[in-house]
């Protein structure tokens, strides 16, 4: 028996798909979706069409059975109603579809090894769990899901298969949405979104059950909740009645909490609706009944995406300067450090403190107000340093063995002469991978990780696991970020997006934008011999440096600013 590859949808279906996608204002039409109608999303998210897709037909093949009921995966309404039409009762009754989607680029039904047992094999984009999370795969990532078929009063029927479904990658796009869930920096004061994959009309109860099962894993134990461990939803449903979400949890749990952590509860849940246009406000309930949330004053909401004060610092005439308005200016109270040859600095947001590379990039220095400039550690290389939380200033580069480590120093308040606080990861995920750039997120608990081995460049995101008193402690296995280039520089643009380019003195450069809430970078416009990278409060604070000045992003080009300055940077 041959294996089946899946035809395209019949004209007529592919119309009524295009009818519904051109009245929802939205998205791009499946190629290889499941055959079928589409209708409009409901109210709150009419971007969304729902796919209606074509029951089982009579005389059908296993194999015809087995991929129209993967297609039919992607109508969801009525708790996937249709594709349960393809499973035998019992299948019907036992299958989880909601337990983890399989993004495929390609799919085909082929044989198993035994018989009326075949094989769902895709070529896997994207794995999402039952959480939201998403986790990429390489093109040429190949999954085998196991299905057996059964005859059913004459007409074949799917007897065993594993929980979840399987959606074409085009499909994906047009009912997925990236929605970020909020979490809390360990001393409450700053939000971090934590961003998942929903069906776009089933957010809102998704949303917050991915918020009761905590962050995901390369957030963990980087961030807190301030919801107590065990808490669960006493329904099923999230409902929204007149603007409220009416989150009903554990009587038992939620009771125990203090009035503190109860308006925190409902300030995270608060930040993680705000993309939902009918919630306006949220109810927390004990078994169905109000809990009241009251504000003494005493908590105060978490900042949410954090913003860098306007100024730069930079390198000009061999010396630190402050680069601000498109002038440049001494850094106060700043003795000089030109003897030292510096190279791409980073300023502390909260301070004065800075700390600067040699032109070799062998040595990291420090410097504070009205001190000389101290040698924090010479390595044979090292990344361009990053401040983060508590005015720890990280870079990254090989230890004595050869291995790479991260580093970690807080110079800020230190006496002349005395030791400066340190600490040394080596991550397993980084052996044998050299480190590009490592660049501290605002809200200071996640970094941005560019490293090469054997040629290939890796855009990571980890989080920064600390101890009570907010020293560093551990750095979790990062989440990957899609990249059409081999970048080597990188800053954070926002909370959940980067911009990063591979520098080059003599070509063009394009630089990307990378977001957590997208599979998909954006090219910014080419420029010449573009060599640094900063960036302010959003994209359109992007700046980029060449032999020619400095250069802002301005729409789809690149604006010229000042000759002069060099490396400039953001505090952070």
């Amino acid at each position: 028996m041959t294996g089946y590859t899946p035809c395209r949808a019949k004209p007529v279906a592919l119309l009524l798909v295009l009818l519904a996608v051109l009245l929802a204002g939205c998205a791009r039409i499946p190629t290889s979706g499941p055959v079928g109608k589409s209708s409009e999303g409901s109210a709150g998210n009419l971007s969304a069409p729902v796919f209606l897709p074509a029951a089982p037909q009579d005389g059908a093949t296993p194999e015809t059975i087995i991929d129209y009921f993967y297609r039919a995966g992607s109508g969801y309404e009525d708790d996937y109603a249709v594709a349960r039409q393809y499973l035998t009762q019992a299948s019907s009754v036992s299958w989880k579809p909601d337990q983890r989607a399989l993004v495929y680029r390609d799919a085909r039904v082929v044989p198993g090894e035994a018989e009326n047992v075949y094989n769902y094999e895709l070529d896997v984009a994207y794995t999402v769990d039952a959480d939201g999370i998403a986790t990429q795969s390489p093109e040429g990532t190949v999954e085998k899901i196991p299905v057996t078929v059964t005859q059913v009063d004459g007409e074949w029927r799917i007897s065993a298969l594993p929980d979840g479904t399987a959606i074409a990658e085009e499909t994906f796009k047009v009912i997925y949405g990236a929605y970020p869930i909020y979490f809390y920096d360990p001393s409450f004061t700053y939000a971090v979104p934590d961003v998942r994959w929903f069906i776009k009309n089933k957010t809102v109860k998704a949303m917050t059950s991915a918020l009761l099962a905590g962050p995901a894993p390369y957030l963990r134990g980087a961030v807190a909740s301030a919801f107590p461990s065990g808490i669960k939803l006493a329904r099923e449903s999230v409902p929204v009645v007149s603007g409220a979400a009416q989150v009903d949890l554990t009587a038992k749990e939620l009771t125990e909490t203090s009035p503190e952590d109860r308006l925190r509860m409902q300030m995270q849940l608060t930040l993680t609706f705000r993309s939902q246009p009918d919630v306006v406000n949220v109810e927390l309930r004990a078994n169905q009944d109000l809990v009241r949330v009251e504000d003494n004053g005493s908590v105060l909401p978490p900042v949410l995406d954090k913003s860098v004060p306007s100024r730069q610092i930079a390198i000009s005439g061999n010396d630190l300067v402050r680069y601000e308005n498109n002038r440049v200016s001494p850094l106060p109270d700043m003795q000089p450090v030109s003897s030292l040859n510096p190279r791409f600095p980073a300023e502390s947001p909260v301070s004065q403190t800075a700390a600067f590379l040699n032109d070799s990039r062998t040595t990291l220095y420090s410097i504070n107000p009205g001190q000389p400039a101290r040698a924090l550690t010479t390595r044979s290389t090292l990344t361009r340093p990053s401040f983060g939380l508590n005015e720890w200033v990280w870079s990254a580069g090989p230890g004595a063995s050869g291995g790479t480590e991260v580093i970690a120093y807080r110079p800020t308040g230190v006496a002349e002469g005395a030791n400066v606080p340190s600490v040394t990861l080596a991550p397993a995920w980084l052996a044998g991978r050299t480190v590009k750039d490592f660049r501290i997120s605002r809200e200071g608990v996640r970094a941005l990780v560019i490293s090469e081995q054997n040629g290939k460049t890796r855009v990571q995101v980890t989080g920064i696991i600390r101890g009570a008193d907010g020293t560093p402690r551990e750095l979790t296995p990062p989440v990957s970020l899609a990249t059409n280039s081999e970048p080597d520089h990188g800053v954070w643009v926002n909370d959940t997006t980067v911009a990063v380019m591979k520098g080059a003195a003599a070509s063009n450069v394009t630089p990307e934008l990378l977001s957590l809430t997208s599979g998909q970078p954006q090219q910014l416009a080419p420029w010449p011999g573009l060599v640094a990278l900063s960036a302010g409060n959003g994209a359109e604070e992007i700046y980029a440096q060449s032999a020619e000045g400095v250069f802002q992003r301005l729409g789809n080009g690149w604006s010229p600013q000042i000759k002069g300055p060099i490396e400039p940077s953001f505090p952070g």
